[in-house]
């Protein structure tokens, strides 16, 4: 599988932005899908996950009640919609997937990353 991300870009504080991740697999629905960040100088942090099966999708305290994770199947496309965005939330965004759900909580060594997109929020 390959992830290709698009959506980032510059926002004001309070505002909105969705990223999108393009998989080329047949059926996303059968991976897990995750977003993560990094700042310079901090460590990758995971942000949402959304598992295989029917669970609900996780999503770190930080960003809770304002991100929201979800999936196109018709398209392969997975989302990070963000609102009411904070300066906090600047950072390089990853999506990742994989066939197991630890492929998303972590980096497993099979997880798939896509190349990141830099969302900053002033």
């Amino acid at each position: 599988v390959q992830l290709v991300e698009s959506g980032g870009g510059s926002v004001q504080a309070g505002g909105s932005m969705r990223l999108s991740c393009a998989a080329s697999v047949y059926d996303l629905s059968t991976y897990c899908l995750g977003w993560f960040r990094q700042s310079p100088g901090e460590e990758r942090e995971r942000v949402a996950i959304g598992y295989t099966g029917a669970s609900s999708p996780v999503y770190s305290d930080s960003v809770k009640d304002r991100f929201t994770i979800s999936m196109d199947k018709s398209k392969n496309i997975f989302y990070l919609r963000m609102n009411n965005l904070k300066a906090e939330d600047t950072a390089m965004y990853y999506c990742a997937s994989g066939l197991s759900d630890i492929d998303c909580y972590m980096d497993s060594g099979k997880t798939v990353w896509g190349q990141g997109t830099q969302v900053t929020v002033s």
